[in-house]
């Protein structure tokens, strides 16, 4: 009687033991897992996101000087000449052309535009009265002084007044933002941040240190790095965009293992058992803890 007695305490000694060993092991795993998401969101993460790190509060900065965009070959230029006497003037300016947007239903529309003057490959335009001009590395406004003098001196209009912008200022903006494309600018000035704001700005998987600016110019393709946690990017040459730019943001490490994840695993049968699996280990877990209470 009392060996059976004996028996039975020990057997529910034995079962407590067991018992608040697995609570101790269920809550253990419940504290890893809460330190590894409380991990994943440390404020050090924070250094690989936030933009100008390192300007303090109130900071003035002396800003870089911008020369404007500069005339490349096959840059697509309006120039307007206006004067006191219209008639001598509008020789000097590009007509309006209608342009008709069609489908295979027919035409849909139509809009009307300045063709502009086309630079060559030899960056040159052909102005009425005056013949060929380089334009090629100036900026507008040295162009519109350039047709002024030359108006003036060769006594076809003194007193012209010369208005020179961009018909083809355009930058694309790939990588890992939300709205990847190809956006026409108007005027003659952007920086890399307003482009990445056309474009809503980086995705939490972009690299803010390792943007990159690719720009064509006079026949070679030069390629920025830049960083945007730092405030030397306001130093760059790739701060103020040039046309045709090309901004892509690099992807993380995150990101590029994503990548490798495509929609042929989800149809493959070893994701299905690694699943089910999973969701055998999960529902084990959960069925003894409830027992355990």
């Amino acid at each position: 009687m009392h060996d059976s007695t004996r028996t039975g305490a020990s057997e529910r000694t034995r079962k407590t033991n067991e018992s608040n060993n697995m609570k101790q092991f269920v809550k253990a795993s419940a504290i890893l897992l809460v330190a590894a998401v409380l991990a994943s969101c440390n404020p050090s993460t924070w250094k690989n996101i936030n933009y100008l790190q390192d300007i303090q509060q109130d900071t003035a900065m002396v800003m870089a000087v911008n020369n404007g965009i500069i005339i490349q070959p096959q840059d697509q230029l309006s120039i307007i000449v206006t004067s006191r006497n219209p008639a001598i003037a509008v020789q000097f300016n590009k007509s309006i052309s209608n342009y008709t947007t069609g489908t295979e239903m027919g035409i849909t529309g139509g809009t009307q535009r300045i063709t502009g003057y086309v630079v060559d490959n030899s960056g040159d335009i052909d102005f009425p009265q005056v013949g060929k001009i380089h334009v090629a590395g100036l900026n507008r406004w040295e162009l519109q002084d350039m047709i002024t003098e030359l108006l003036s001196t060769s006594g076809l209009l003194t007193d012209a007044n010369v208005t020179v912008e961009f018909m083809n200022f355009k930058i694309s903006v790939l990588g890992e933002v939300p709205n990847p494309g190809t956006y026409s600018v108007t005027g003659d000035k952007i920086t890399i941040f307003q482009a990445l704001a056309l474009a809503r700005d980086l995705t939490i998987y972009g690299q803010r240190d390792n943007v990159m600016v690719i720009r064509e110019q006079n026949g070679r393709r030069q390629i920025y790095t830049v960083d945007l946690r730092d405030s030397d990017i306001f130093n760059s040459p790739a701060y103020y965009l040039q046309q045709n730019d090309v901004v892509y943001v690099t992807p993380n490490s995150v990101r590029a293992g994503q990548s490798t994840i495509n929609e042929n695993y989800f149809k493959s049968g070893g994701f299905w058992m690694s699943l089910g699996s999973l969701s055998i280990t999960l529902a084990n877990l959960v069925y003894t803890v409830i027992r355990l209470n």
